[in-house]
């Protein structure tokens, strides 16, 4: 099936990716709030199709590259969630007159709605902004329910109509230090209070609220309710990874993406037997995926190129810029894995792993398909 493929090559099971799509969809229809897809992984309309069964509805975006990319090919409702630079609104200003796209961008104080208010008016441009309230994990945002927070949307106020307040969102990216479900339900609460609350406090001083977003994939699938919010952002549940594995997000099954590697090498010195691939940290990430299910996933789990099965226990355990050391039991796994055989790596955190690709090679009911490209940059 691989036969003849250039390697290292990113790999996407489809079927598993339709199956993902579909779950978090009746997931959010059960919450009773919209699906915003966040596609900073992904960076395919092929894959944004699936996620939205196939319409071009709302999604979420991190890059100005992926804005205009979805724009330029029919998505007309973008939220840009990292926050705004004003010397961007020029190329925003662009994406939105160019392909009649509406982008929504993300503030955090208010001396940038004060410079947003004076870039839009030089422009002669109007911008939905949507602020950004911190639940906890202190990269970006304001704090909640805060005169901060009012203080923030007055100053927006006071630039329309070139500056138009349509919300606040927020991102409960601290999830991910968790790999037991308890603690995840307990955040997903903390994320919604957050914006519910700050959208509440908004409403109460006169301020527009129509959109409370909140979203990560963890806390999606975890929370118990999420009454008073709009919106979630999720994007790595599309093609899963063995972090996700690590908070029981989901099963080995569910794992989307996966690396075509060759092996290129038998290492018999050093510490033991090795196999040496084609795919180091440029092709792999440098992120590990260890977890309580697989305290020894490395840079990825080697499976069987064809069935995706594990083999046995082997990991990628050390990368080099090209190259990837699976240690073996012992020197038999050479007659198993012959230098030139394949073998696929299921990622440890697929989001870095596949920013290395211009494209995917697209599985079927096992058989190779088609090829998908899919963006970058910014």
């Amino acid at each position: 099936m691989f036969a003849g493929l250039n390697t290292p090559r990113l790999i996407l099971d489809a079927d598993r990716l339709e199956r993902n799509a579909a779950r978090m969809r009746a997931r959010c229809d059960a919450l009773g709030v919209t699906l915003r897809p966040h596609l900073k992984t992904a960076k395919s309309t092929d894959v944004a199709l699936i996620a939205a069964n196939g319409k071009r509805g709302p999604i979420t975006v991190s890059t100005l590259a992926e804005a205009e990319y979805f724009a330029a090919a029919g998505w007309r409702d973008i939220l840009y969630t990292t926050a705004i630079a004003p010397a961007k609104l020029a190329r925003i200003h662009h994406i939105q007159r160019e392909h009649g796209a509406r982008l929504l961008l993300v503030l955090d104080d208010r001396e940038t709605a004060e410079a947003m208010g004076e870039a839009a008016a030089a422009l002669g441009a109007c911008f939905a902004v949507l602020i950004e309230v911190d639940c906890g994990e202190h990269r970006s945002g304001t704090e909640p329910a805060s005169e901060e927070l009012v203080a923030i949307a007055g100053a927006i106020a006071a630039c329309s109509p070139h500056l138009e307040l349509t919300g606040v969102m927020t991102h409960a990216g601290h999830s991910y230090a968790f790999d037991d479900p308890a603690p995840i339900r307990a955040l997903a609460e903390v994320e919604r209070h957050a914006a519910v609350a700050s959208a509440e406090l908004l409403r109460t001083h006169g301020h527009p609220c129509p959109i409370v977003s909140v979203g990560s994939t963890p806390t999606v699938v975890f929370a118990d309710q999420l009454q008073g919010v709009t919106e979630v952002r999720a994007g790595i549940y599309l093609f899963c990874d063995l972090s996700q594995l690590s908070r029981g997000v989901c099963t080995l099954e569910d794992i989307a993406v996966s690396v075509l590697a060759t092996v290129i090498g038998h290492q018999r010195r050093g510490s033991g037997p090795s196999l040496i691939l084609d795919a180091g940290a440029l092709a792999l990430s440098k992120d590990v995926g260890a977890n309580r299910f697989m305290p020894n996933a490395g840079y990825g789990l080697v499976c069987d190129a064809a069935t995706l099965e594990p083999l046995e226990s082997l990991t990628v355990v050390t990368v080099h810029q090209e190259h990837g050391a699976v240690p073996v039991p012992d020197e038999s796994w050479f007659e198993r894995l012959p230098i030139g055989s394949v073998v696929r790596i299921l990622p440890g955190h697929a989001c870095l792993t596949c920013a290395a690709y211009t494209s995917y090679d697209v599985l079927r009911g096992g058989v190779l398909t088609e090829e998908w490209p899919r963006t970058g940059g910014w």
